[in-house]
């Protein structure tokens, strides 16, 4: 009984001191942007700071072991996405941590992969580029965001459904990867609208097709895998907030209804807007359907990655 009231006390002054908020990737990718952005409304709502933690190295895995790792005190919290929060359970089997070493908290961002390509790479359309990369097998370079990483999966689905032969480049990162193509150091970019779509816009880059069903808002002129001619490249992805094991549900509750109040607010959901990025519906925010993404991608990924 003590030990439950303590809990209760906990939870009912929670927080009370600065939140950490661990994003897998360098600063600038899609998980950080998306991360911030909603991480400063959360702080509105919760009245303390919430500080970001970038921690790089092996496809998000080293952020989320130290999430993993994390007093269960809804103090450190994570952001994932299908790439370390399912993927890389099929790409790095000995990981100190499971899918089960976390409690979600819910989804906040629905997101759309895109491939771009430096600008002065010899293909006009998707078609072009399919005829020119079965010409030059395993000379296009594409960057993604390490293996693992979201961007990491939208590369494979993309070769995979292309039926290419390319050689993929990791990075600590997706700007990193996007700074090369944008150099011309590489041949393109596998990216979530999130963070390439200013690149595009200010032709830093050539979008050349988006995974999604629908144009997208802030990218009109960039064709959807159907109209281009593909419609087996499907990139939708998610970004959801994890807690180590153990929080306590009143925790996560507080937890769920701020980021639930953030991706709701004017300024995330223009922000969003501005990225390409879609919140969650309405009846998607519960910490059982992240749970549900979890569950579903960790099957779908062990299946897909043996073909690497």
């Amino acid at each position: 009984m003590a030990a439950f009231s303590a809990i209760t006390a906990q939870a009912q002054d929670f927080p009370k001191r600065p939140i950490t908020m661990i994003v897998p990737f360098a600063a600038g990718g899609t998980s950080d942007v998306i991360a911030r952005v909603v991480a400063e409304q959360m702080a509105a709502t919760l009245g303390q700071t919430i500080i970001m933690e970038n921690v790089v190295g092996a496809g998000g895995s080293t952020a989320l072991a130290r999430a993993a790792r994390a007093e269960p005190d809804g103090y450190t919290i994570a952001i994932g996405n299908a790439g370390t929060s399912a993927a890389t359970y099929a790409i790095y089997p000995r990981l100190s941590f499971t899918p089960d070493s976390f409690a979600p908290i819910g989804m906040v961002a629905k997101t759309f992969g895109v491939v771009a390509l430096r600008k002065d790479f010899p293909a006009a359309t998707l078609q072009d580029f399919i005829a020119y990369a079965k010409a030059n097998p395993g000379k296009i370079n594409l960057g993604h965001a390490g293996v693992g990483s979201s961007n990491y999966l939208i590369c494979k689905s993309f070769v995979h459904a292309a039926g290419i032969e390319v050689t993929l480049v990791g990075y600590r990162g997706a700007a990193p990867a996007l700074t090369d193509a944008i150099g011309g150091q590489i041949d393109g970019v596998c990216d979530s609208a999130a963070s390439v779509s200013q690149a595009i816009d200010d032709r830093l880059v050539r979008g050349l097709v988006v995974g999604s069903t629908v144009r997208l808002g802030s990218l009109p002129d960039l064709p959807t895998s159907a109209e281009a001619g593909l419609p087996e490249f499907e990139a939708q992805g998610w970004n959801g907030l994890f807690a180590p094991k153990g929080t306590p549900p009143e925790i996560i509750a507080k937890l769920n209804a701020a980021a639930r109040a953030a991706v709701e607010s004017d300024a995330v959901k223009k922000r969003f807007a501005d990225l390409s990025t879609v919140a969650p519906d309405a009846n998607e925010h519960r910490p059982d359907v992240l749970q549900q993404l979890v569950t579903r991608d960790v099957a779908k990924y062990a299946t897909m990655l043996k073909e690497k």
